[in-house]
């Protein structure tokens, strides 16, 4: 699913050029729950950036599904992210305001999907989470645990082949952590959904198929 060959990512900062990538190679097959470590600086969120379609690289190639993404417009890539690719991040990034159940389907309203629909989908993802009594809460209803959860629904609803998790379990307590990567495994087993964990915790780690190590922008073990 996930093919880069010799990727190098650098950045302008002031005078200097910080090289984030130094020639990525990594192959991640589909259905596989993988999670990529490595010491701050390594490379972890540039990488993480690339195969989400936020970012390109300067040089390689990115292949998605056999496409090469790596060469793409914005708009392309952006079509690319929201059909094939859901996200969860560390902060949950939840409206506020804004019950449970609108929270999940407010991405299926940019891609064209009915209300009646929308709101099936919604329902049926929040209850795969082990939320579905819980859709008309707003965040500040909610527990940390579950407020997870409802990013997890929000990105499981466009039902996208990855999901990428940028150190979802930071912000929890130990037994909360423990129960959202219960439910990435049971997504995974269940779904084949492959999943890709971005996380400084070896607890964590210990929970995936494959632990890829990066350092110093490059892979130094676990790469196919």
């Amino acid at each position: 699913m996930i093919t880069m060959r010799n990727i190098t990512k650098a950045y302008e900062m002031g005078t200097q050029t910080v090289h984030a990538l130094r020639g990525v190679d990594l192959q991640v097959e589909q259905g596989e729950f993988v999670a990529i470590m490595g010491p701050s600086g390594s490379g972890k969120s540039t990488l993480m950036n690339i195969i989400g379609c936020l970012d390109v690289p300067n040089s390689g190639t990115y292949e998605l599904n056999g496409i090469d993404v790596s060469r793409m417009s914005p708009d392309d890539r952006s079509r690319i992210r929201n059909k094939q690719i859901g996200f969860v991040f560390q902060q949950f990034n939840l409206l506020p305001r804004t019950p449970a159940l609108k929270q999940v389907a407010l991405p299926l309203m940019y891609g064209g999907v009915s209300r009646s629909e929308r709101i099936a989908r919604a329902e049926e993802a929040l209850k795969a989470v082990g939320l579905g009594d819980r859709m008309d809460h707003r965040p500040d209803e909610l527990s940390g645990g579950q407020q997870q959860r409802v990013a997890i629904a929000r990105a499981l609803v466009t039902r996208p082949g990855i999901i990428l998790a940028d150190e979802p379990t930071g912000n929890l307590d130990t037994q909360s952590g423990e129960e959202i990567m219960a439910i990435f495994r049971q997504m995974n087993k269940e779904n084949s959904n492959t999943i890709v964990v971005i996380t400084h915790d070896p607890e964590i780690a210990e929970r995936v198929e494959r632990i890829i190590w990066i350092r110093d922008g490059l892979i130094v073990n676990g790469a196919l």
